[in-house]
């Protein structure tokens, strides 16, 4: 009885085709698991912070500028010019945390607002806090 074997010539084939199959799940799982954490990254922790009626931080230890409704400007209390805005700022964190708190008035066009932030970064303000109030009744 022959028996018939294959050639060598035959086993040499290059194949051309790239299974994309498990590359294709993989893919997904990856997406599915972006997918879940996502939402779960952008969302916060709920505290309900404590209240003391002596305070550490002191309120000249900390850099307020309040942006108002008319387009004036306040540096902590005092009122600054816009065009001396950004020198002002550089002097005032010279020695200290770059770090500012922002309060806007909800009426400011957002073009001055966006002037301001620029003057806050070229200034080199680092981290630049939002004061925001909360609303008189939360929806829950």
């Amino acid at each position: 009885m022959a028996m018939s074997l294959p050639s060598r010539s035959a086993d040499r084939r290059v194949l051309s085709e790239i299974n994309v199959t498990p590359l294709v799940d993989v893919m997904l799982v990856l997406l599915v698991i972006f997918m879940v954490t996502a939402p779960m990254l952008q969302r916060g922790t709920d505290v309900e912070l404590p209240r003391a009626e002596h305070s550490d931080v002191k309120e000249q230890d900390r850099l307020t500028l309040t942006l108002r409704r008319d387009g004036r400007i306040f540096l902590n209390t005092e009122e600054v010019p816009r065009a001396a805005l950004r020198d002002r700022l550089a002097a005032a964190v010279r020695d200290r945390e770059r770090t500012v708190q922002f309060r806007g008035d909800s009426q400011v066009p957002y073009g001055l607002v966006i002037e301001v932030m620029d003057m806050l970064k070229a200034a080199g303000i680092e981290t630049v806090g939002m004061i925001t109030e909360r609303p008189s009744n939360p929806r829950r």
